[in-house]
């Protein structure tokens, strides 16, 4: 029958035994953090376990994170594909009742402790006569279970459960710290695997967008393309007007969509365009292009431009026009139709702000800093937007070493805030 321990050094030990068990934990400690990997940490400790005790057989169980089951994690005795695989319910067999009770406990004779419980797959009763086995708690949680055994029958005594108990002490912080790094090691690894996926993935659907985008584009062009009139007046100048008009909209529909997957792109790869070369740029002069340019996203609105003086910044042109693009488009998509965009350049402290506001519904100060985040998406009765666009802009002033946030515009609405590193006028 097997016998729970409670572990104290025994009195008859010689001081220098003592001493050997001293060096030995000094050994164990030193070799458990200096290993390479994860599985050279748990070889190790089932090595110098197995010879310090002179036994044949030494494993290590590890608790389940769902703490029911304890999973066999390194054994040098025992049948090496079970690791992994060997599973122990927490209370059950020997291994399981030290787990649960935290206490020591020695089978003299296996074979005659009605608790010992035979692992699919490891036939231990054929060669196993004698048992140690040792809780490994930290923090007082059960962390595992390190058991020691032999062929032959022996005798364990209190000491060798003392010894037994120390390494396992000693041990305990060690593996569960390098558990956890492990674990934290696989999820930035899976994480990453993911994000790689979803990348290759969005980059493969955006990239198949735009061949149907060319080609509803270049039909809209032949359904557009009327015979001149050749100084003769239209018979019908409303009808042709009309088609002018859907023209005109289903090209604005398709350069949407087009921005849509440049804002996507850009959105999962800010430096896809290559590495980032800031130089001295007239924001200002930009911007007034810009605004040209857009004029046909922004037929429903005022826009009102404010440039104090020639204002010079170190920025990406590629990259500040994407931005600037972004964020005018989020004003004409969030503001009501026939109110005021306002944009404009200021110096402050050595810093070009450049300030797009428009008279939507604004946006609360727990959203402000949400709204950047991918997919992240407020909803109102003016628009539905599709989470990337700002997400997108951050990304890219971030790579070119810019600042990005929302604040309130005067009077009511948002006004986001693009702060660029000035650079002397040239």
């Amino acid at each position: 029958m097997g016998r729970m321990v409670t572990p104290a050094p025994a009195p008859n030990r010689s001081n220098e035994e003592q001493l050997r068990q001293l060096r030995f934990l000094h050994r164990v400690a030193r070799l458990a953090t200096t290993a390479r990997t994860w599985d050279e940490l748990l070889e190790t400790i089932v090595n110098e376990t197995r010879d310090a005790l002179h036994a044949d057989v030494s494993s290590l169980y590890l608790l389940d994170r769902d703490g029911s089951h304890l999973t066999l994690a390194a054994t040098n005795g025992l049948d090496r594909y079970q690791i992994g695989r060997a599973r122990v319910p927490l209370g059950e067999g020997v291994t399981g009742r030290v787990a649960a009770s935290q206490t020591a406990m020695i089978v003299a004779d296996v074979k005659q402790d009605p608790h010992f419980m035979w692992v699919r797959g490891i036939d231990q009763r054929r060669y196993v006569a004698s048992m140690l086995s040792v809780p490994l708690s930290w923090h007082d949680q059960i962390v595992g279970v390190l058991n020691v055994q032999t062929e032959a029958l022996r005798d364990f005594d209190p000491a060798d459960a003392a010894q037994l108990s120390a390494i396992a002490d000693l041990l305990a912080g060690i593996v569960q710290k390098g558990r956890q790094q492990r674990e934290a090691e696989a999820q930035v690894v899976a994480l990453q695997r993911l994000d790689e996926a979803r990348t290759e993935l969005i980059a493969l659907v955006t990239h198949e967008l735009r061949t149907p985008l060319a080609v509803v584009r270049a039909y809209a062009d032949l359904l557009a393309d009327d015979p001149p009139l050749e100084g003769r007046p239209s018979r019908d100048p409303a009808r042709r007007a009309q088609r002018e008009a859907w023209y005109q909209g289903a090209i604005d529909q398709v350069d949407r969509l087009d921005r849509l997957v440049d804002s996507i792109l850009a959105s999962i790869r800010p430096n896809a365009e290559g590495p980032v070369e800031v130089a001295p740029i007239d924001v200002g002069a930009l911007l007034e292009d810009l605004v040209v340019e857009l004029k046909p996203l922004l037929r429903q609105h005022r826009v009102e431009h404010h440039v104090e003086v020639r204002r010079h910044a170190l920025a990406d042109p590629p990259r500040l026009r994407q931005i600037i693009e972004h964020l005018i488009e989020n004003a004409v998509k969030y503001a009501p139709p026939d109110t005021t965009i306002t944009v404009d350049v200021t110096l402050v402290e050595g810093v070009v702000r450049l300030g797009v506001g428009d008279e939507g519904p604004g946006i609360p100060v727990e959203w402000r800093e949400r709204i950047f985040e991918p997919y992240a998406r407020r909803d109102t009765h003016t628009a539905r937007g599709s989470g990337i666009g700002l997400y997108a802009a951050r990304r890219l002033a971030e790579a070119m070493g810019a600042r990005l946030w929302c604040e309130p515009a005067p009077g009511s609405g948002a006004r986001f805030v693009l702060a660029l590193p000035a650079a002397v006028a040239v």
